[in-house]
């Protein structure tokens, strides 16, 4: 049965103005959703609302990991249940906080869903969750499938949320280029030329992956400790890098690709070799050093020296990772909330932008960011009772 909500929108997207936008993200680290609104008319960030996470259960975790590397088959039908599931509960409970409130209706709702595999040169990148059934349950248009056109035309696909953080720069009144370092269970890097005038503008923007991120950390210690992560990098700080193992991880030959480039979750997964003879948490430790290192040497395809490098997603909670970052990098180091921003809905939040740019229209990626020939405005409009 479909839930109304008094604070959705069922009619078709406003095409000008301010829009108070409902984006999501569900990460390669597979915690949880979050989800967060944004007001923009697709080019500015006119202002923030409220965010909200949703943890997945134990058992849903296990079967979206046992899901992770698959395009297709009954593994894979289960994580798309899942993850439609997990995002119906979550975005119904902030709709439902919306009614009563003074901020106005949802006008849209971007829902990125699960990347389960992604080889943008070879089949393409799959990201599971039913963007229809959405908007039909919830009663509000939703934007999804945000990847696909991108790779059909040649890109990367990966990443996305470069647009939103050149919003972010100009909305913080920056004057001087930035980077933005995603540290989820993939690390990527934006660089941001706020000087410019557009974020489609020739300079404006260079996104890649760095490499891999939490993802093999995570792995490390659930495996071998039995934990969900490494805990304020409690396990690594006990550790020392090993530096063979970490001479062999910088010869991948990844590293010599020249930006746009990305990763799946699983390119990497040759690192748990790597470490498999050191103790515990020494093996954590050069895991957390590779990440570091995986960034520094990514910095170097900067066009110039960024002002700072701001950092979102789980890692900035690693007080070892960010350390080693600070010796690492020749700029300044600091959580995104240093100035002023949510690192844990930054990426809920980039889909609520993109969501209001496809619906108008406007570009969601171009050659500086993902590799593509074109400016590209990719995404799947679908509307309650049919896609629009």
């Amino acid at each position: 049965m479909t839930r109304s909500h008094p604070s959705a929108r069922s009619s078709a997207i406003p095409k000008t103005g301010v829009l108070r936008a409902l984006g999501t993200m569900s990460g390669t680290s597979l915690d949880g959703v979050d989800a967060a609104i944004v007001e923009t008319d697709g080019v500015a960030i006119h202002g923030f609302g409220a965010s909200a996470y949703r943890a997945y259960e134990p058992v849903e975790r296990a079967q979206l990991a046992a899901a992770l590397g698959h395009w297709q088959g009954p593994q894979v039908e289960a994580a798309a249940e899942i993850v439609t599931r997990a995002h119906a509960d979550l975005l119904a409970q902030v709709l439902s906080d919306q009614v009563g409130t003074d901020q106005g209706a949802v006008d849209v709702i971007g829902f990125h869903g699960q990347t389960l595999a992604h080889a943008p040169r070879m089949q393409g990148t799959l990201q599971v969750g039913d963007g229809a059934a959405l908007a039909a349950e919830l009663a509000t248009p939703v934007v999804w499938d945000f990847r696909s056109d991108d790779v059909r035309l040649g890109g990367e696909g990966a990443p996305l949320a470069p647009f939103f953080h050149f919003a972010c720069a100009k909305y913080l009144k920056r004057d001087r280029p930035l980077c933005f370092l995603n540290l989820g269970g993939v690390g990527n890097l934006t660089y941001v030329d706020p000087r410019f005038e557009a974020a489609e503008d020739p300079g404006a923007l260079l996104a890649f992956d760095t490499g891999p991120a939490n993802a093999p950390i995570n792995d490390l210690v659930q495996a071998r400790c039995g934990q969900m992560m490494d805990e304020g990098g409690a396990i690594a700080r006990g550790g020392v890098v090993e530096t063979g193992a970490l001479e062999l991880f910088l010869a991948e030959p990844y590293f010599a690709r020249m930006p746009p480039k990305s990763l799946d979750r699983n390119d990497f997964a040759e690192m748990i070799t790597l470490v498999s003879e050191l103790t515990d948490s020494d093996a954590t430790a050069t895991l957390t050093g590779m990440c570091a290192a995986a960034v520094a040497q990514g910095m170097e395809h900067c066009p110039e020296p960024p002002e700072v490098v701001l950092i979102t997603g789980g890692g900035r909670h690693n007080p070892v990772l960010m350390e080693m970052l600070r010796v690492s990098l020749d700029c300044p180091v600091a959580p995104i909330e240093s100035v002023g921003l949510d690192g844990d809905m930054l990426e809920a939040q980039a889909f609520a932008h993109l969501a209001v740019r496809v619906a108008r229209g406007l570009p969601t990626s171009c050659p500086g960011t993902t590799g593509v020939r074109a400016c590209v405005g990719g995404g799947v409009v679908s509307v309650p009772g049919g896609d629009g």
